[in-house]
């Protein structure tokens, strides 16, 4: 034991006395290492994470299924599942709009959700504070209450337990405080600062899927089984109310787990092949480096193996090495992750950081230290494996002159092959990326964003209960916001040009005089000067005015996919209507008096969809409550300087004309247009890290394999150059190996790059460009092709200076 504790100590003194090769090796494995490290920490905490709920696993959702996904339910459609077989219970919640909050305080405007009283019972958690609605609250009509949420009630009423009981303005009706939110409901994701009864009405025919069904079986009753009878029992109700749409739809229940973080899981999957590839190199290079350590030490294995020494000690110096280089990689390996996750922090979605900060668990730093070691002494195994062919005899005759046999070299240019090809797939996904980011940043937007500050404000509903109650308070707040020093234009708006999906108004049932054919449409309530401040082209007929006025001629304005979609190009002067006569509470007609450009709402790859704009002020009080239930109203402002100086005069403003009515997200639009495309900037972000890693790692393996290469073939080339081959004649003939290699692993990389496009289809499915890119492929493979060059060019250069006589007589340069 003593005798192999003194050769592993004689091994790293070597190695720190020299601490060169110590330094490339654990540099390599430390890239792998800490990629790895660091994508595992992300799913472990995104994905793996359980939620702080009694048996988590068993919270299913239900509804209407998408593939594999399970998407948000009807009130119909929730109701004619309460009976279900083999379910204990039973809940439904929805996140509504923000609501204007008052009393014990400054007014404040804040994220509510909508909940009826089977939820906390199938969540299973108990509240912190009070209790749950009961059924009575729970209806229609019933006495209004709320249980506020665990952040909420911590922030304004600083954790007083006195809480329940007392009473609390929402939306200028008193609400009694019936229950405070344990501090793990935050965990299911749901917005809500407060949260209200559902209070849906028995035997509702409401069809609109916008609440989320959770259920919870009984115990032994397995998830398939009740996803199988959600689907018979809501296609059944379908086919008997003779509804043709729904009865074609399927239904079904999937974990909350696996639906919480649906699109997490795909985005985190692209970044683990990523990380995995990586690692891969990373093994790929150090193996090569393995193998020319086992080169230099060939010779002085023959003589310890002459002397009788064991296969055992003959291996232990290298195995000794690749285990202090395994330590050290995964330590500066997990010292890279701390350092990348904590400055990429600030570019992550706030779900991904479910305790608001990422940190590093004994299992993420014991994966660290396995895939470490485990990956150094592979290669090192590898590389004695490789160097047991050397023949002893050769060695001790030719003096450590004779380098490596003919065959030896085979396994070398294998990993050369390999490192090109992973190298190839895993750049051509962030070519895709690339590709992608820059066709955003060149697709023109349709609007202006720049100096342009908004804001919200929902107007308080008991203040303000109508449409045109609305426009008086927007019409007095844009008075006095124009008087801003430096503003020169203000408007009103129930949608801004891009806000991603929460800023959408869907409004449906919308035909052409004289058609049966029904369509949806982008609608938006616009203020006089919205084109102008948002400058948005007018391709034909005017924008809103003055003069149109509640009582006036409906009028409208289109924007040209709609006017190409529906009315050929020729849409000025024409009707569009909504609803049929009968139909009291959605019958509306006006005639369209403009069309304007397109804009991207969605971001600068999506589809423009097809708008209606109508003014403020002819809003239907049907329309504007339906708005309301969602969403509040936009105000925007553009001037001169920076808009940020205005910030601390909105409020002021709105004061002057509501003093209760608070205002929220005050953003600029040009920070609004930046979130559209966050998350593509991420995955372009972590996908590019990992690319240049894997270039820098393939360029290097390269390198090592073809100095290993030509410092085995030596004495060969000094033969050759002896026998009259020149210089440029060597060199071609490393080059030509080299060039062979990096063209047959391009060649599988592309392969391998179109075999994976179905993991990337899944993340790129909604950036309208396909898995297969070949401008992105082209271009990488332009790029790893002159890497190649690069990588082979100074071992060719060494081969083409080689002096025959000092080859001959085994003297190394």
């Amino acid at each position: 034991m003593n005798i192999w504790l003194a050769e592993i100590w004689r091994a790293w003194r070597a190695s720190l006395q020299r601490p060169g090769f110590l330094l490339l090796a654990a540099g390599v494995l430390a890239l792998g290492v800490g990629s790895t490290a660091a994508v595992f920490t992300l799913i472990e905490q995104v994905l793996l994470q359980p939620l702080p709920v009694p048996q988590a696993s068993r919270l299913l959702v239900a509804g209407p299924r998408n593939g594999d996904h399970v998407s948000s339910v009807s009130p119909q459609q929730y109701q004619h599942m309460q009976s279900l077989g083999g379910v204990q219970s039973i809940g439904l919640i929805q996140d509504g709009p923000k609501l204007n909050i008052a009393g014990d305080g400054q007014p404040e405007l804040v994220p509510a959700s909508y909940a009826d009283r089977g939820l906390l019972p199938t969540v299973g958690l108990p509240l912190q504070l009070g209790r749950n609605f009961s059924a009575e609250e729970d209806r229609p009509h019933g006495p209004q209450v709320v249980i506020l949420g665990h952040g909420f009630w911590q922030r304004r009423y600083g954790g007083d337990a006195g809480v329940i009981g007392r009473s609390i303005s929402i939306e200028g009706a008193p609400h009694t405080i019936v229950g405070v939110l344990p501090q793990g409901f935050a965990a299911l994701g749901f917005a809500g600062d407060v949260v209200l009864p559902a209070a849906l009405p028995p035997d509702s025919v409401n069809d609109g899927t916008n609440y989320m069904a959770l259920l919870r079986p009984n115990a032994g009753v397995a998830p398939a089984t009740v996803a199988a009878e959600v689907d018979t029992r809501l296609h059944a109700m379908y086919v008997a109310l003779g509804n043709d749409d729904w009865k074609r739809a399927h239904f079904g229940a999937q974990p909350f787990s696996a639906w919480q973080h649906a699109d997490a899981a795909h985005v985190l999957t692209l970044f683990l092949a990523s990380a995995l590839f990586v690692l891969l190199i990373a093994l790929v290079n150090l193996t090569n480096l393995m193998l020319l350590r086992a080169l230099s030490r060939s010779h002085d294995a023959a003589v310890r193996g002459a002397l009788g020494a064991p296969m055992s000690r003959l291996a232990l110096p290298a195995l000794a090495e690749a285990l202090l280089v395994g330590v050290v990689g995964a330590l500066v390996g997990m010292l890279l992750a701390v350092v990348g996750l904590g400055a990429l922090q600030s570019h992550m979605p706030a779900e991904w950081l479910p305790n608001g900060r990422l940190y590093f668990d004994a299992a993420t730093w014991l994966l660290a230290l396995l895939v470490g070691l485990g990956g150094a002494l592979l290669a090192a195994a590898l590389g004695l494996w490789r160097g047991r062919r050397a023949s002893e005899i050769d060695e001790l005759r030719e003096g450590g002159r004779s380098g490596l046999g003919p065959h030896s070299g085979r396994l070398g240019r294998v990993l050369v092959v390999a490192q090109v090809a992973l190298a190839t797939a895993l750049l051509s996904a962030a070519g895709l990326f690339l590709h992608t980011l820059y066709d955003a940043a060149r697709t023109p937007l349709g609007f202006d964003s720049d100096g342009i500050l908004t804001f919200e404000l929902a107007p308080v509903l008991a203040d303000y209960p109508d449409a045109a109650a609305v426009e008086r308070l927007s019409t007095r707040v844009l008075e006095r916001l124009r008087v801003i020093p430096g503003v020169t234009t203000v408007t009103a708006t129930t949608n801004l040009p891009a806000d991603l999906w929460s800023g959408q108004f869907n409004l449906g049932g919308l035909h052409l005089p004289g058609s049966g054919e029904m369509f949806n449409t982008q609608y938006r309530g616009v203020g006089p000067d919205f084109f102008a401040l948002f400058g948005i082209a007018t391709h034909e007929g005017r924008t809103f005015g003055r003069n149109d006025i509640r009582g006036g001629e409906p009028v409208a304005i289109i924007n040209r996919a709609m006017a190409q979609k529906h009315y050929g190009g020729q849409a000025l002067g024409k009707l569009i209507q909504r609803g049929e006569r009968g139909d009291h509470a959605g019958l509306w007609s006006a005639r369209i008096v403009g069309v304007v450009g397109d804009t991207h709402q969605f971001g600068p790859l999506e589809e423009q969809p097809e708008v209606l704009y109508v003014p403020l002020a002819q809003m239907s009080d049907n329309a504007m409550a339906i708005f309301r239930s969602f969403e509040p109203m936009r105000f925007a402002l553009r001037g001169h300087g920076d808009p940020n100086a205005w910030r601390d005069a909105l409020a002021t403003a709105v004061a002057a004309v509501a003093p209760n009515q608070p205002i929220a997200n005050v953003r600029s639009m040009q920070g609004i247009v930046r979130s559209t495309t966050a998350d593509m900037r991420l995955n372009l972000l972590l996908v590019g890290i990992f690319a240049a890693l894997a270039l820098l790692l393939a360029a290097a393996g390269m390198y090592a394999v073809m100095a290993v290469a030509v410092a085995a073939r030596e004495r060969e080339f000094g033969v050759r150059s002896a026998l009259g081959a020149s210089p440029w004649r060597l060199m071609q003939l490393v080059l030509r190996g080299g060039l062979w290699q990096i063209g047959l692993g391009l060649v599988l990389g592309v392969g391998l790059a179109l075999g994976l496009s179905g993991v990337l289809r899944a993340v790129l499915e909604d950036i309208g460009r396909g898995a297969v890119d070949p401008v992105a492929i082209g271009g990488v493979c332009a790029v790893l092709a002159v890497a190649g060059v690069l990588a082979c060019l100074v071992p060719a250069l060494r081969a083409g200076r080689v002096h025959p006589m000092r080859a001959l007589r085994g003297s190394r340069e």
